[in-house]
Parts: C-alpha cells; structure tokens; sequence
C-alpha cells in the first residue's frame, strides 16, 4: 500500500472513530436526560391545566382521564402512544386535536397547563419551575405511574369497611372500621369483602334509610362524606353494601 493510499485509510479510520465516539456520547446524554419523572412542572400550572381540561377536555376523556367518546390519556394507552418519546409528542398531538370541535384554539400556554395537568394524573411528580414549549424536546415521557392516594381530612368522601352495631339512642355504628380512603386509591384487586378491619368507629348518620337492621353483625362497606367531630367521627351515607354476613372473630 502507498503512502498516500495509507494516510486515506489512516483518516477514514479516524473520521469512523470519531463518529463512533459522538454517537455514544448521544447516547449516554439520551440515557441521562431528562424525563417526566424530574418534576417538569408545578402544582400551580397543573390545577390551571385542570380547570381548563374540565372545561374543554373532560366531556370526551372523562374527569378520570380513562377515556370516554375520546381516548384513555393514562395507564396503557397511555404509556403505549406516548412512553420514550419527547414531551414535545404529547404536547402536539393535544394541541392539534383538542378540544375535538375546535382543535389548536386555546393558546400554547394553555395546552402546556393540560400537559402538566396529564403529568400529575399519571402519576409524575411536581417540580419548581413551570413546563415551558423550550423545554419540551428534552424530556422523555415515561409509562404513567400510580397516583399517589389524596389525602383524608375533614369532608373527605371515604369508603371503609367495618362492624355493623347498633349505637346508643336507636344510632347505627361502624365498629372494628379499617382506614378510610378515598375511591379509588386502594388496588382493583382488592375487594372490599377482602379488605381488613380496623380499629376505627363511624356514627353512620341516615343509617335507618338502609334498612340496617337485617344487616346487623354484618361486615359491611360504606362510601360517603367522612365529618370528624371532637368526640366522634360520622360519615353521611352514599352507599350501603353488605359484603359478609358476619365480621369474624374480633
């Protein structure tokens, strides 16, 4: 081989090296970068993205995001149109669709709310600083995630499970109640006949319009609007749903 004819090979062979190197560093910074898990955008940008998701979404998708006349924007839909691409995707494609009767009309600033509202209902956290349109080519989407459970306080709607009894002055209790939590928090799997008592009591108020005297003893599953009281708790009744016929051994 000439001098010549070896110092061309010497350079391909440094030009395929040099590309082989760039493309690792692409790579690794693709693998190091940023995703929807870093907290891409704040509290306060996703409670406007869920005012405006009611307004112009919520009819088509449903308030759950599990989709309706519109498709699911969460959980396996979710992850399989979206999941490892650029946040920039998702951000398009509800900009050009949504809302159906007038896709593209509310403003980037607002798409880029719904897009922090879809965030934290898949279960991506919250973070410092807002989700900007400069930000979105480098951020990779992940398959959603479970949604942290809210949580309980004064007036929350509950469901738990418990010990019908009767209380004193013709009331009805539920003894041996397990935690309450709000609908849908616990697992699918878990049924409520399955759930574990507790230690917990409720005054359950307008118990008499359930009929609970053939429920008595009963394992029992009650949904409704938990009230604490200094000395008590109650929950007002919105369902009523006999799950064993006895409460086992305390």
């Amino acid at each position: 081989m000439g001098t010549h004819q070896a110092a061309a090979a010497g350079t391909v062979t440094k030009i395929f090296f040099a590309i082989f190197v760039l493309l690792r560093v692409f790579v690794v910074a693709q693998d190091s970068g940023k995703t929807v898990a870093d907290g891409v955008y704040t509290d306060a940008q996703a409670a406007r993205g869920a005012a405006a998701y009611d307004t112009a979404c919520a009819r088509c998708h449903r308030d759950d995001l599990g989709g309706a006349t519109g498709p699911a924007l969460r959980d396996q839909r979710f992850a399989r149109q979206f999941a490892g691409k650029d946040l920039r995707a998702l951000f398009s494609k509800t900009a050009t669709t949504m809302p159906r009767n007038a896709p593209g009309t509310l403003g980037d600033n607002v798409y880029l709310d719904i897009l922090a509202h879809l965030l934290k209902e898949n279960g991506f956290p919250a973070g410092p600083q807002e989700l900007t349109a400069d930000a979105l080519d480098a951020i990779r989407v992940l398959p959603g995630r479970a949604k942290p459970a809210p949580p309980v306080g004064e007036f929350s709607y509950v469901e738990v499970v418990g010990c019908l009894a009767r209380g004193p002055q013709h009331t009805w209790v539920l003894a041996r109640g397990s935690d309450p939590i709000v609908p849908g928090a616990q697992p699918s799997a878990s049924a409520p006949a399955a759930r574990a008592l507790g230690a917990q009591t409720f005054h359950l108020i307008d118990a008499m319009a359930y009929a609970p005297e053939a429920h008595a003893g009963h394992k029992m599953y009650v949904r409704g609007l938990l009230i604490k009281l200094p000395d008590e708790q109650r929950i007002a009744i919105s369902a009523f749903e006999d799950v064993a016929p006895d409460c086992g051994a305390p």
